[in-house]
């Protein structure tokens, strides 16, 4: 018979970071809540309430369970469900609030601990990512974290220290969730990836966009594409698309991540990389910042003048440039005298790209947009080699 009772909420607070927000857990860390909870179930026939774990550095956080459902044998075998909503802390994280649910069954001595997907867990439909094509889409951290907390059980109290088990993971709501993360267009089919290689999610670090940018070059790669396109949003795509005729699996969306595509491309070099995105972010690039996001770095008005000069504007043209209120104004105060802004600041933005990829055997060119999406400035591919 099924005993299946609501609990609490989530898990215990993450202390302050020394920013003041909250930290919270990544799903690997509530998967493996759940786990350890739905293991002790089954073999002793109690949920522990809280379940506490061990993260990978050490942290021994505590997790209340929001759902239990220990199943007796019958015609099926035995079985544990245990349920961990999850905290992100202070973190925007889509998942936050999540109910990350691990089912347990025995198997026959000798299995080890089999992985399983269930409903709102993704599973692996393409090669790059450190999973084989059709696992589920719980990473590697994760599944080392559960077989640890499983063995750990077993040990108490089965006796031998190996679990030989079925641990499926789902997520509820997950497929719905996923359709707003990069999961589809990486491969990763029907729900979520249970992720994480701390246990902890850092409010505001972004950790999980730039792992993101990370998977998508190694699915291109992995693909044979040798030509992939950092876009700063939606529209920027649709423009990289048009002018290349790229395929979804060679787009990153690369968001204000600049220098995370680069960095992560000079170790892992495709032939070709486009740039595109909005003239003002661009803009940002061509002065130095890797960090896009208006809260970390800012148009910079007297770098555009200087750029307008080297483009033959005068000195009352620059000076209106400085003055400018955004660097659209800019763009189109030096539109209206003749002077090519936006493929000064395409051009130098791509030589800034190349700095960063730092010899790297990539290729590339930069095109920079406006609000509707019309291209205002363009830089042609150049290499290390210039």
């Amino acid at each position: 018979m099924a005993d299946a009772q609501p609990k609490g909420t989530g898990g215990r607070s993450a202390q302050l970071a020394h920013t003041g927000l909250r930290h919270g857990w990544t799903t690997g860390a509530c998967a493996t809540a759940a786990s350890a909870a739905a293991y002790t179930a089954l073999l002793s026939g109690e949920f522990p309430d809280p379940v506490t774990i061990t993260l990978p550095k050490g942290q021994t956080p505590s997790f209340a369970l929001a759902v239990e459902e220990l199943t007796a044998p019958g015609p099926e075998p035995a079985r544990a469900m245990a349920g961990v909503v999850k905290d992100a802390g202070d973190d925007p994280d889509v998942t936050h609030g999540a109910l990350v649910r691990a089912t347990v069954r025995a198997l026959p001595a000798g299995s080890g601990v089999v992985f399983r997907a269930g409903p709102g867990v993704g599973t692996v439909t393409r090669p790059g990512l450190p999973l084989d094509v059709g696992e589920p889409a719980i990473n590697p951290v994760p599944r080392q974290m559960i077989r640890e907390h499983l063995a750990a059980v077993a040990e108490r109290y089965g006796g031998g220290g190996a679990a030989d088990v079925e641990v499926e993971v789902s997520v509820d709501h997950g497929e719905e969730i996923a359709r707003s993360t990069w999961n589809p267009r990486l491969g990763i089919l029907g729900g979520l990836s249970i992720l994480g290689t701390t246990g902890i999610v850092v409010p505001y670090s972004c950790s999980a966009w730039i792992d993101s940018i990370r998977r998508g070059v190694d699915v291109a790669r992995a693909a044979g594409r040798r030509h992939v396109a950092g876009c700063t949003g939606s529209t920027s795509e649709k423009v990289a698309v048009a002018l290349h005729h790229l395929p979804e699996d060679a787009l990153l969306d690369m968001g204000d991540f600049a220098g995370a595509v680069l960095k992560y491309i000079r170790r892992h070099p495709v032939d070709r990389l486009t740039i595109c995105g909005g003239f003002a972010k661009l803009s940002k690039l061509a002065a130095g910042h890797l960090d896009l996001h208006s809260a970390r770095s800012q148009v910079d008005k007297g770098f555009l003048a200087e750029l307008a000069r080297r483009g033959g504007a005068d000195e009352a043209l620059a000076d209106a440039v400085a003055g400018a209120n955004t660097g659209l104004a800019a763009l189109q105060l030096c539109a209206a005298a003749g002077v090519p802004l936006g493929d000064l600041v395409a051009a130098t933005a791509r030589d800034a790209s190349l700095a960063v990829l730092r010899g790297a055997p990539v290729a590339v060119d930069v095109i920079c947009i406006d609000r509707a999406g019309m291209v205002v400035g363009r830089a042609e591919p150049r290499g290390p080699g210039g």
